[in-house]
């Protein structure tokens, strides 16, 4: 008796909820003989579904709009299939991806045949939240409802989707060691914001908005979005300032968007949607940048879209993004470099190949700094979803770019991350990406990198207690490695008159001092006097700061390979051409004690050359100095031997004797102490002074 009474209750409960999910399964629709006692509720429903109707027939990008309609419709009746199904769709194109997954859930068990597309759709939104084996399930069980002949691009996408999940799978079980920040609402607003650059220094960032305001205060209608607009923010104390819009001559009635900043803040590449958009470059003169000018037709193409670019750091490639069919790309958007000629003008693009670019899109270039560093987004390589971003680097010797690495989760997500750029020590990182907890569609995220972690190590008294067979008690986590920083040095300051202090637009000059070869050439700001300029490791650089009517400064920068990453600041006062000026000829080397002049001089001696050659009446004197080691007499002997040295020099070079003097001072006129390496080193000098002129 007691076992048929179980039974009976076990069934009943049984047919309780098969009664209870039936009756939740069923599909109601927004007819009359559902709703006889809310006739007038049904019409305001059915009103909102058409309503939503109007802005889901006009295509994906208008399917955010119609949200909030179907949603009024859905909370009168929440069990109709076709409604849910709708507003999982419209869901997959807004904001708020996530949030499509409960939706197209509840329109399948409602009827599983409501449209033929559900189960992709549902892989899809599961592909998005990461629940890669329901994605991978409902991926696999679309391709069985089509045939590979009928549907081929969309065969096709299935399998690119079911490779994102595999790998995602694995990107999620070894997540890289970083922070991941949203910026903050200085920048991000509730609309998409992205494509931040930085200068080298992270003191300047540039980026692209969709927010209303914008200068010509259109909508475009491809995507029913505002026209694009720039604006720029700088870092005070640590802390983006509010972004302002460019204005005029930056932004236009068309869609602007920034693309690359050269590392001094100086140079700004921009896309413009003119002719089918075009990549334009600006510079800033003092406190205006001026208006922007298209790049040749060796970037830019008539019929097709150059979408981004970004300058190397010495300013003579450009490394740019273009659809171009015409230069024989391996996909739809590919990655190209050009090089800047001895008349200013960019050549003829080469394609970076097939290690760098695929058959699928590439986006979002940027090279670091460092000059062989590229970061670049990607739809192919092995991502997890969208564009993932990517690095490969340049070997000098091989002439090749590396297999691109997958920069990982949770760097990448499975949405389109895009837009990376780094700062010139390799600690943080920029980019934009969609997240459901940002301020809007898209968003500007900074990454801040903490490299690998060290194992964990025991205390020493647990060492010793384990060692009697005492069990370990604690252990301690050795502190966190950092990343490992660029091999560059940032030299930053400010040029101004030595005697006025006003600060002066002048030229910077970079030369390898090995070779003799012009790396770079910049201007310093003509409003406040800065530069910066990169140097990456490896070269011997000299540097010369030169204006008309002044005394050029220099200075050397021997950087080894294994150099780690520095910022130094030297701020350079250039002194008029007047009787009695002198400066230190940093970049004049000799053998050691010797007096025979290495062949790192040259370019030294050839702007001295130069000087003598463009004031003809200039007279000089050339001094040597020399530490306080070694006797009084050797150190004069060596001090006068070497002045003769660059006279001798300058006389064969065809400047008249009678213009030069040469003096050796020996260890008497010290600049700096004898009681340290660094002073002895900066005692050992070569200098000129102005005699008359």
């Amino acid at each position: 008796m007691i076992k048929s009474n179980i039974f009976f209750k076990l069934f009943f409960s049984f047919l309780f909820t098969l009664i209870s999910s039936s009756s939740f399964s069923q599909n109601v629709e927004f007819e009359k003989d559902f709703f006889k006692e809310k006739k007038e509720e049904l019409k305001v429903a059915k009103n909102n579904i058409e309503e939503g109707d109007v802005y889901y027939l006009q295509g994906s990008v208008y399917y955010k709009q119609a949200i909030d309609f179907y949603l009024k419709a859905n909370n009168f009746n929440p069990n109709n299939a076709l409604l849910n199904f709708k507003i999982g769709q419209c869901y997959l194109y807004s904001n708020d991806r996530i949030k499509s997954i409960p939706f197209l859930e509840k329109a399948y068990l409602l009827n599983s045949l409501i449209d033929l597309d559900i189960r992709y759709y549902l892989g899809l939104a599961y592909h998005i939240d990461m629940q890669w084996d329901k994605s991978i399930k409902e991926f696999n069980a679309y391709l069985l409802l089509i045939k590979q002949k009928d549907h081929p691009e969309m065969y096709a996408d299935v399998l690119k989707h079911l490779e994102e999940c595999a790998y995602g799978k694995i990107l999620v079980q070894s997540p890289v060691r970083v922070f991941v920040d949203n910026v903050g609402p200085e920048i991000n607003t509730p609309y998409s914001d992205y494509g931040a650059v930085i200068s080298a220094d992270e003191s300047v960032m540039v980026f692209t908005s969709r927010r209303p305001g914008s200068t010509g205060g259109k909508i475009d209608p491809g995507i029913n979005e505002n026209f694009e607009d720039i604006y720029i923010s700088t870092k005070k104390n640590g802390k983006w300032t509010p972004a302002i819009n460019m204005g005029l001559p930056i932004n236009t009635d068309d869609h602007d968007a920034n693309s690359g900043l050269s590392a001094d803040g100086q140079k700004f590449l921009i896309y413009i949607g003119k002719n089918n958009g075009d990549l334009y470059e600006s510079e800033l003169k003092g406190e205006v940048w001026s208006k922007p000018e298209e790049m040749n037709k060796n970037i830019n193409s008539a019929n097709f879209h150059e979408s981004s670019a970004c300058y190397s750091p010495n300013g003579k490639l450009v490394y740019f993004v273009t659809d171009n069919p015409d230069l024989g790309g391996l996909g739809g958007r590919d990655i190209y470099v050009s090089a800047k000629d001895d008349k200013g003008k960019w050549g003829k693009p080469i394609n970076l190949g097939v290690k760098v670019n695929s058959k699928y899109d590439e986006e979002g270039i940027y090279i670091h700094p460092d000059g062989r560093t590229l970061y670049f987004s990607s739809q192919g390589h092995q991502t997890m979803g969208g564009y993932d971003i990517f690095k490969t680097i340049y070997d000098d010797k091989l002439k090749t770019w590396s297999e691109p690495v997958n920069m990982g989760y949770p760097v990448n997500t499975t949405g389109d991350d895009v837009f990376f750029v780094v700062s010139a020590n390799g600690r943080h990182g920029y980019y934009s990406s969609f997240n459901s907890t940002g301020f809007g569609r898209n968003d500007i995220y900074m990454i801040t990198f903490l490299g690998t972690e060290k194992p964990v190590v025991l205390n020493n008294e647990d060492n010793l207690l384990a060692s009697v067979v005492a069990p370990v008690k604690e252990t301690v986590i050795a502190p966190v490695v950092t990343i490992k920083e660029a091999q560059l040095t940032i030299l930053k300051g400010i040029i101004t008159d030595a005697l006025t202090q006003k600060p002066l637009e002048a030229t910077i000059e970079i030369i390898d001092n090995k070779t003799n070869e012009l790396v770079a050439t910049f201007l310093s700001n003509s409003s406040s006097g800065k530069y910066l300029v990169s140097l990456p490791a490896g070269r011997n650089y000299g540097i010369a700061v030169k204006k008309d009517n002044y005394l050029f400064h220099s200075e050397n920068f021997d950087i080894p390979i294994t150099a780690a990453f520095q910022e130094v600041k030297k701020d350079v006062e250039l002194k008029n051409i007047a009787v009695g000026s002198k400066i230190v000829l940093k970049n004049i080397f000799f053998d050691v004690s010797k007096a025979t002049l290495r062949p790192e001089s040259t370019s030294e001696l050839q702007r001295l050359q130069k000087l003598l050659i463009d004031v003809p009446t200039l007279k000089i004197e050339i001094s040597g100095h020399t530490d306080s080691d070694g006797t009084a007499e050797y150190n004069q002997t060596l001090s006068n031997n070497r002045a003769k040295a660059v006279v001798d020099y300058l006389i064969k070079a065809g400047i008249s004797s009678d213009r030069l003097v040469s003096k050796g001072y020996g260890k008497d006129q010290p600049i700096a102490t004898n009681d340290t390496v660094e002073g002895r080193q900066l005692n050992r000098r070569t200098e000129f002074k102005i005699l008359s002129k």
